[in-house]
């Protein structure tokens, strides 16, 4: 898209949560890559179902979409080989992604065969809670507010004033919400896409 004279992805008016993002599948590991299926006797695959072409994003790599909705939602790259009503195969590099590849995959098969999906796995309810506070921490540091009152608005300001500031636990739990959301910031966020798993 053309606006002011600059090349745009998507729309500017649009806000983050409006926003469709694509990640090259070397940074997502819950991308599946399906290419076309080797022509090896016997072996049985399927057509991938109703993706909506018409959604997706062309890239070097293939063509994006996504496939499903909310916690449903599959990310898949289509390489160029793919052909439409022609067998797929999922391909999973086996490199240290690989069983978070396989949990894409699993995710999409039983998309595509109707079974109940499991959600995403990779942030757990309890992350994505500390994820929304530390982004709250960092707008308030960045408006200048001081870790008392950061604390107030996360915490409850009755809860901070159970005990001592200087000495309290929140205080330094807040001052960890704002350490870590700016290490998210300056690009810790790709973490986010993949398990933490230990080396």
């Amino acid at each position: 898209m053309l606006d002011g004279g600059c090349n745009f992805e998507v729309p500017p008016t649009l806000n983050a949560t409006e926003t469709t993002v694509f990640w090259a599948p070397e940074a997502d590991p819950g991308t599946v890559i399906l290419t076309a299926l080797p022509p090896i006797p016997d072996l049985q695959s399927v057509a991938p179902p109703d993706l909506d072409r018409e959604t997706g994003r062309n890239s070097a790599d293939g063509l994006s979409i996504i496939h499903g909705h909310g916690a449903s939602a599959v990310r898949v790259l289509l390489t160029d080989d793919v052909a439409p009503d022609h067998p797929v195969a999922a391909l999973v590099p086996l490199g240290a992604d690989g069983l978070d590849r396989i949990e894409a995959v699993t995710r999409l098969w039983r998309a595509f065969n109707n079974r109940p999906m499991h959600p995403d796995s990779r942030l757990t309810a309890q992350q994505r809670r500390r994820l929304r506070h530390m982004l709250q921490a960092v707008d308030g540091r960045m408006d200048w507010a001081s870790y008392r009152q950061i604390a107030d608005a996360i915490y409850g300001s009755s809860r901070v004033a159970e005990g001592p500031w200087k000495t309290s636990a929140l205080r330094d739990s807040t001052i960890d919400l704002v350490k870590d959301g700016f290490a998210l910031i300056a690009g810790g966020y790709r973490k986010l896409l993949r398990h933490r798993r230990r080396p």
